[in-house]
């Protein structure tokens, strides 16, 4: 079966107008009494890892909590390392989850006794985005020119990603499927290693997050063929859609924050205010701006709300029940 793969990620950004009414106006009197453990649900080096040890540097110098909060890495099994991490942390105050959309890929994907419903939203901080990247060296700048590259292998085409079911190979598949392509699908540790991956030649091209890639772009190492998103992405302002190109694809990665199940009301008060503080501060509206994320700040009911419709597409598109 071939499945409608087209705007089926477009964001619930209608959902962030109810955000005013979902924010408490302060956190309770907790507050933490040892260090915070902030669980990454991937490994070193890739898009979630980076953002993640921002958030705890932002946090760190605008003296944002009471403790330190220490990134753990737990990518294990497309983060189902992480997922039953936080859910034997049930009723834990001192453990958040930095979230990718492994978040509700991984558990539809394996049995791994994980409902994500039992979860405690904290803070959506940003939509990430995705754009198809090849070496400089390839001479590709079109969409039309990687077509016929691709099909010239005959299926040896070695795309780079993050293993499968994961955001980069969701992409892949739109890709193969709007092109009629066929590509070898190669897995990394991170998205990190992907990047230097391509830029190595062990791989022929990647879906990257910008972050990944931008200094590999920056020196003049990767071409931006284009990009899976609306409208163009402010640091590429040559690299056109797919959309423009007349191919309606889009995908969104979102980077937020959960906690365990029967995390403490005063507990989640405070980590949301923390949030909401980091996602106002200087340094983080500048990243998002020079690293082509999309604020998009959400919290409470919203966030679940979003989380479910995203776990019911995802769902779709893996031909899987949730």
């Amino acid at each position: 079966m071939r499945l409608d793969l087209k705007s089926l990620f477009t964001p619930l950004l209608a959902a962030s107008l109810t955000l005013a009414t979902g924010l408490p106006a302060l956190a309770g009197d907790w507050k933490p009494q040892k260090p915070v453990e902030m669980v990454i649900m991937a490994g070193q080096g890739g898009g979630a890892d980076r953002l993640a040890r921002l958030f705890q540097s932002i946090i760190q110098k605008e003296n944002l909590a009471d403790m330190p909060v220490l990134p753990v890495n737990k990518g294990g099994g497309s983060g189902a390392e992480a997922l039953r991490y936080l859910k034997d942390k049930a009723g834990d105050n001192h453990v958040i989850m930095a979230t990718l959309n492994s978040y509700y890929t991984t558990p539809l994907r394996t049995d791994i006794g994980v409902n994500i419903e039992e979860f405690t939203p904290i803070a959506r901080m940003a939509l990430d985005t995705f754009v198809l990247w090849v070496h400089a060296d390839t001479g590709i700048t079109t969409i039309e020119e990687y077509v016929a590259a691709v099909k010239a292998e005959g299926g040896a085409w070695k795309m780079g990603g993050t293993g499968t079911g994961q955001e980069d190979s969701l992409v892949t598949a739109m890709l193969e499927e709007e092109f009629d392509i066929s590509v070898t699908y190669v897995p990394f540790k991170g998205g990190g290693a992907v990047a230097k991956s391509l830029v190595g030649g062990v791989i022929n091209s990647s879906v990257n997050n910008p972050s990944e890639a931008l200094g590999f772009y920056k020196a003049g190492k990767l071409v931006p063929i284009a990009a899976f998103t609306p409208n163009r992405i402010d640091v590429f302002p040559d690299t056109p859609t797919m959309r423009e190109l007349g191919h309606d694809l889009v995908y969104w990665m979102q980077r937020s924050f959960v906690a365990p199940k029967d995390m403490a009301p005063d507990a989640v008060d405070y980590y949301t205010a923390m949030f909401e503080k980091l996602a106002a501060s200087s340094e983080w509206q500048t990243y998002t701006k020079e690293k082509a994320l999309m604020a998009d700040f959400l919290t409470g009911d919203a966030l679940q709300a979003y989380f479910l419709d995203e776990r019911a597409k995802h769902a779709q598109l893996l031909n899987v029940s949730n």
